[in-house]
């Protein structure tokens, strides 16, 4: 048999590749949709990888989800050789836990009104992570959570905070004040001179844009510090 054409499975892929140990290497984030949905289904048919099935499948919904979550358990085990029911079952199980987590997340729209609601709001985001990590929480006029999101990662000494980053996606989201935070894998609370000139930069940088830096939150292990309960924002 050539070897040139043999079916290269997600087995004779670098480890660094393969979604479940590019998912352990990497985070939940770097994975494709494609390379998500082959977790799921675990293995492909004896033409297509797991991966490649995936991305025919999503091609078939015009590469959108929300396309895809219409597809029926009839029209999945029908159309794709290697689908049967028990996969078909899971791929439409995890878009419909997705779609019930967007809708919960609606509906739980969380005020925020000190600084511990923020600092539980990010904990278990960042409290157990060995490399820093700069978060900002955008919230609207009633102080209400419209998203949050991760910035920058860094290394175990620190991470860089592009506020040009910072304010786009403030103004993209209407936010009218932003919550800044990173952690300190040490778990020492204390602001380096670093923070502290950063948060003002961020302060002044908002106020021009009319979105108030309203606080900056350190976490550490399973406590934090607030520069604004600490009246040095």
């Amino acid at each position: 048999m050539d070897t040139l054409n043999q079916k290269i499975t997600i087995k004779n892929w670098a480890e660094d590749d393969r979604p479940r140990e590019k998912l352990k290497l990497k985070g939940r984030s770097s994975l494709s949709d494609a390379e998500l949905i082959a977790i799921l289904i675990g293995s492909g048919n004896n033409e297509e990888s797991a991966v490649d099935l995936s991305k025919r499948i999503l091609k078939s919904a015009n590469d959108n989800l929300i396309e895809l979550s219409k597809l029926s358990l009839n029209d999945l085990v029908k159309n794709f050789k290697g689908i049967g029911e028990a996969k078909a079952i899971s791929i439409i199980a995890a878009l419909e836990l997705g779609k019930r987590r967007r809708s919960a997340e609606v509906i739980e729209k969380k005020k925020i009104n000190s600084s511990k609601d923020a600092f539980e709001l990010l904990y278990s985001m960042v409290s157990d992570q060995f490399y820093e990590e700069f978060w900002i929480i955008m919230l609207n006029k009633a102080n209400k959570v419209i998203k949050y999101e991760c910035i920058s990662e860094g290394g175990t000494a620190g991470t860089v905070a592009d506020p040009k980053r910072i304010f786009k996606q403030a103004l993209e989201n209407n936010a009218s004040s932003l919550i800044l935070c990173h952690n300190h894998p040490s778990g020492n609370l204390k602001p380096s001179q670093a923070d502290i000139m950063l948060t003002r930069k961020l302060k002044t940088s908002g106020e021009l844009l009319e979105i108030l830096v309203v606080d900056h939150i350190i976490i550490g292990d399973d406590n934090y510090y607030s520069f604004a309960d600490e009246g040095i924002l």
